[in-house]
């Protein structure tokens, strides 16, 4: 898969020092796979969710650091391409108001 913006993982792990082996690791399994749909992702990341956000499209959420961080992309999959979009820590997310924006 080709990720989109991997500048923005960098970004993310300077920002939560603990997330950055996580990351990098997701970066690289993510690069070498190849998905087709939500059961190959769950292949590999076995916690991957996919949510509906407002504007009404599915995202696919990955969790990072066991529970301590959520990665939330977008992929589309026709095209092999994994869009990075948001960091956020677990109470970030839990707070749901990230849907409003995407």
């Amino acid at each position: 898969m080709r990720v989109i913006k991997p500048s923005r993982l960098r970004e993310f792990g300077q920002q939560h020092a603990a997330a950055q082996g996580p990351l990098a690791r997701w970066l690289q399994i993510t690069r070498s796979a190849a998905w087709a749909n939500l059961v190959d992702v769950r292949k590999t990341f076995r916690h991957a969710d996919e949510v509906r956000v407002r504007s009404g499209r599915t995202v696919v959420v990955f969790n990072v650091k066991g529970n301590d961080f959520r990665l939330i992309t977008a992929i589309h999959y026709n095209l092999g391409k994994v869009f990075v979009m948001l960091f956020l820590t677990h109470a970030e997310y839990d707070r749901q108001t990230w849907k409003d924006h995407l």
